[in-house]
């Protein structure tokens, strides 16, 4: 299975800013130290395109990004202070998804170690996302004539607000987010279909939840590429996230969703969206499991 990664592109954050970007580097180090990922393969991903980017965003937005044009107020609501950076890196995570979802089509499963930047919308950053990677790397691959139709299974606590805005009148790409009610965003665009979970929600009832949006969504289908944001953030001790989940309950989660799709004849390219917790270790062991499973998965084919 290939691996794409682009932690060496990192961001020059404020001492004390709550984004544990120290993640990515941690799980690549993980993931070299394991022996399961031994006939993996870590690639470095191209950045997106101009073009690709045009796909999912407004002109006049990703040229402010590019030139540092963005007003302090949109640095603000993205999270990250403007610099040259923070733009290549933002490109090279866009690269990775589209690159994961390239590989996946070939071999059933890909990974991007970072990626999930589902709060970015067509004209706009937010939430600790510029550009929206899961709307950039469908949308290229349905111009390319590579797909069809594909579905986003969004499990970060956090409502995919920025793909439903910009998928929403796109027929060709099902969204579904499953996420806590109660939190970030405060105004949530409505995806093809969104379960909302009440704060403390347990394994058992957000698996059970879960299993009836996948009925919901494979019903509509079939679709040759699922694109799975697998956030840490639904995690009991995440910072930003509110549910209870435990770790064995998001390998569970993991696991249902890839088995799922794979069954339904859906390639999974996988992003590691959000993690917050207040130790990199648990964030890190997190999406440590999730690349664990789908390396088990890739290879048992």
């Amino acid at each position: 299975m290939q691996l794409f990664y682009t932690d060496h592109f990192e961001l020059p954050l404020p001492v004390g800013h709550r984004f544990p970007m120290a993640k990515y580097r941690r799980l690549r180090d993980r993931i070299v130290a394991n022996e399961s990922h031994r006939r993996d393969v870590l690639v470095v991903p191209p950045q997106a395109t101009l073009e690709q980017l045009q796909l999912a965003h407004a002109w006049p937005y990703i040229h402010r990004v590019l030139t540092g044009q963005l007003s302090p107020a949109e640095q603000r609501r993205i999270g990250f202070p403007w610099t040259a950076p923070m733009v290549e890196r933002s490109r090279r995570s866009v690269g990775a998804s589209l690159a994961a979802c390239r590989q996946a089509l070939r071999d059933r499963l890909s990974v991007n170690l970072a990626g999930g930047t589902h709060h970015a919308m067509w004209a706009a950053g937010e939430g600790y996302c510029v550009f929206n990677d899961a709307a950039v790397a469908l949308r290229t691959l349905l111009v390319e004539g590579s797909i069809d139709r594909a579905a986003v299974i969004d499990c970060d606590v956090h409502q995919g607000n920025g793909t439903a805005q910009i998928l929403a009148d796109d027929p060709r790409i099902f969204t579904f987010s499953i996420h806590c009610k109660n939190n970030f965003p405060l105004r949530k665009y409505p995806s093809d279909l969104d379960i909302d979970l009440a704060i403390g929600t347990d394994d058992q009832t957000y698996l059970a939840a879960l299993r009836t949006g996948l009925d919901q969504l494979f019903q509509a289908g079939p679709f040759p590429l699922v694109m799975y944001l697998a956030g840490a953030d639904p995690f009991e001790g995440d910072r930003l996230g509110r549910l209870k989940l435990t770790k064995s309950g998001l390998l569970a989660r993991d696991r249902l969703v890839l088995e799922r799709s794979l069954d339904h004849g859906a390639a999974v390219a996988i992003a590691m969206a959000g993690g917050y917790a207040p130790s990199v270790d648990d964030i890190v062991d997190i999406h440590a499991a999730t690349v664990q499973l789908a390396s088990a998965l890739s290879h048992s084919g």
